[in-house]
């Protein structure tokens, strides 16, 4: 069997943990707990946001070894409230083409004039799937993803399970990702996990 693409060893804060999980290429762990359980400051920790103890290793190299940048670019995390720094869309893709971004946009019932629209003009469900685009476009290997379908009807909340799905099968992408829907976890998840009292309990 592969060694794990992500280790994650007794990592903490006074806000939440130890938590301690591996994860392997190709990978989804569903996380589901309570509101204020400690959901968000898992992401956190794991992408270097937060003051923490603890050690997260990605293909084997330690995080503390990483330049914090280099390891926001290989370990994504998309918060449930993400923010924008430019006025459109197409500016925060990493340099990706609206032709390149096409089948992802069509896949998530979005036209490229999405790409070009103001941020501000658009729905709040229209920004959650350009922010899960924006992600995607910077080709990390982990992608932390704090409820990316909170504000999504029904149809949509499939499509953006099945483009992560693809991308899991067919560029290894290891993903965490957060959800109150239990449902939602049973069908994206290889492993579900439940935070508990600022803990991991794996579920099933």
């Amino acid at each position: 069997m592969a060694p794990p693409l992500l280790q994650v060893d007794a990592l903490h804060s006074p806000h939440g943990g130890p938590y301690s999980f591996t994860l392997r290429a190709g990978e989804c762990i569903a996380v589901v707990g309570r509101s204020g359980s400690g959901k968000s400051v898992l992401l956190r920790l794991v992408a270097d946001l937060d003051p923490h103890q603890g050690e997260v290793w990605l293909e084997g190299r330690a995080r503390s070894g990483w330049p914090a940048p280099a390891w926001r670019r290989q370990v994504v995390y998309q918060a449930a409230e993400p923010a924008w720094w430019a006025p459109t869309a197409e500016e925060h893709m990493s340099g990706q083409t609206a032709g390149a971004l096409a089948p992802w946009l069509e896949q998530l019932g979005l036209g490229p004039q999405a790409l070009l629209a103001e941020v501000a003009r658009l729905s709040t469900g229209e920004r959650q799937r350009m922010a899960l685009l924006r992600s995607l476009a910077r080709q990390p290997r982990v992608l932390l993803l704090d409820e990316p379908t909170a504000s999504l009807d029904a149809a949509s909340v499939l499509a953006v399970e099945q483009l992560l799905q693809a991308r899991m099968r067919e560029t290894g992408l290891a993903v965490v990702f957060v959800t109150h829907s239990r449902e939602q976890a049973e069908r994206i998840g290889h492993r579900l996990v439940e935070v508990r009292d600022h803990r991991l309990h794996p579920v099933g």
